[in-house]
């Protein structure tokens, strides 16, 4: 008899009972052992958890990698059931993480707890890790997260925890000011860390949220932030970048699949905005500089349920039209908002938003620099903000990758600037940043004369008739 115990992501045991019989059947009974035990090589390997952690803006995981979010919201919920009573991960999972995996999501996030650990199975063998709500509802305790955490704090596919959704325009689902959400948020943000102080713990808000609230909020590492502005992020990313230095990214974005101007179906519209917005999420990412961490996208499928004047057995079109909101009628019409129907059949958006790549780190001669909080150049990943330098040396930085020193600078406003110039083996900088400009040996001398020449205010174009410095 051949048994097994245990999930593939935990430790598991196999008992083999059989009788061994001698001479001639001796070599078949070993064929058939062989047989017995094959299938034991197909199972996954048993894996350690991959707990994100944050350095500045960036959130470092697995070998000390930059992520970048390519996310969904996921809230599977059948014809004819309501949010939260048949919620249901188990019933989904198979289809949904091959429809999330073939779109290249990395990360999904959900609206209630998931402590299923079979379904954290199945979306963790799709590549895809979780940030799981925990809280949302202030109609119950905030020392509900204790058990929650417990259940699953140690399975791979945990990316981190979230408390609340919007909870400034909701007041925690329970009409409560933001002064007493924030309250319940931070007391919450402390029982997550007691009881796992590995992984990071985020919020998501409506909007920008002000400094002040940031900084009172001292236990939420990450900040998620829901914004829908038709075709543009506007100036969120700058406001961040002013508000703090915190990671961020997008809790929810995007466009539903219906048009209230026209009073028709516009997936069109949809995948226009979902492909525009996603784009502009990759450029402004803490991988090439940027200061977001990515973005999860508002929603896996469609959910019948949302529009309070309708049924949940049929696909009601009803919502708000507060005066601004998503492409192109600012109407958030919330039966519409799947890549994908609630049957799962993809929509345009899903095409769209399966096309948009993830961004990968600009390379410096072939090598991505490590340890970079972000990277300075455009053109390459060769002039890079180094933290934690200590008592080290631009030149003992890039040497360390094989690479040799073009430069180095002081950088007081931690904003790339190249303004004060220090030598490239100075090592009393103390705790200030420095940018390091690191080159090939055989492209030291080009490389420093571009860097003479910038200094001096001039820049590299190009045009039909050639290249130079203008």
């Amino acid at each position: 008899s051949l048994s097994f115990k245990g999930p593939p992501s935990r430790p598991f045991f196999v008992h083999v009972a059989m009788s061994v019989p001698s001479g001639r059947q001796h070599r078949a009974s070993g064929r058939l052992l062989r047989w017995l035990l094959a299938p034991i090589a197909l199972l996954p390997a048993p894996v350690a958890a991959l707990p994100a952690t944050v350095q500045g803006r960036r959130l470092l995981v697995e070998g000390g990698a930059p992520l970048h979010i390519k996310g969904v919201n996921w809230n599977p919920i059948p014809i004819g059931g309501t949010h939260p009573a048949q919620l249901d991960y188990g019933a989904y999972v198979r289809d949904d993480a091959r429809l999330m995996s073939e779109a290249g999501v990395n990360v999904l996030r959900t609206y209630e707890a998931l402590t299923d650990r079979a379904v954290l199975d199945q979306l963790w063998q799709h590549g895809i890790q979780v940030i799981n709500t925990l809280w949302s509802w202030a109609g119950e305790p905030v020392d509900q997260v204790r058990g929650r955490v417990d259940a699953v704090k140690d399975h791979p596919a945990i990316l981190m925890w979230s408390l609340g959704n919007e909870w400034n325009y909701n007041g925690c689902y329970t009409g409560l000011s933001v002064d007493d959400c924030a309250a319940l948020i931070g007391e919450a943000a402390r029982m997550i860390k007691e009881r796992d102080p590995a992984h990071p713990v985020a919020t998501v808000y409506g909007n920008a949220p002000p400094q002040h609230l940031v900084q009172r909020l001292a236990d939420v590492d990450i900040w998620g932030i829901n914004y829908y502005e038709e075709l543009t992020f506007s100036d969120l990313f700058k406001t961040w970048e002013a508000t703090s230095e915190k990671p961020m990214f997008l809790g929810e974005y995007g466009a539903d699949a219906y048009n209230a101007i026209a009073g028709a179906i516009d997936t069109a519209a949809q995948a226009h905005a979902t492909s525009v917005l996603t784009q502009e999420i990759v450029s402004n990412s803490v991988i090439h500089g940027g200061v977001c961490t990515g973005g999860i996208i508002f929603e896996l499928s469609d959910e019948w349920w949302k529009d309070g004047g309708g049924s949940p057995h049929e696909h009601d079109i009803g919502g708000v039209a507060p005066g601004g909101g998503p492409h192109p009628d600012k109407t958030f019409n919330e039966e519409w908002w799947g890549l994908t129907t609630i049957d799962r059949a993809p929509r345009e958006a899903y095409h769209a938003f399966a096309s948009v790549a993830i961004p990968k780190p600009r390379e410096c001669a072939g090598s991505v620099l490590p340890g970079a909080a972000r990277v300075c150049s455009q053109a390459d990943g060769c002039r890079v903000m180094a933290h934690d330098m200590g008592a080290r040396s631009c030149a003992s930085y890039c040497g360390d990758q094989g690479l040799v020193c073009a430069g180095a600078w002081k950088d007081e406003t931690s904003s790339c600037k190249i303004e004060v110039k220090v030598p490239c083996d100075d090592a009393t900088h103390g705790n200030l940043v420095l940018v390091c400009q690191c080159a090939a040996a055989k492209l030291l001398q080009s490389v420093t004369d571009a860097l003479a020449r910038e200094s001096e205010g001039l820049r590299y174009a190009c045009t039909r008739g050639g290249c130079s410095w203008i």
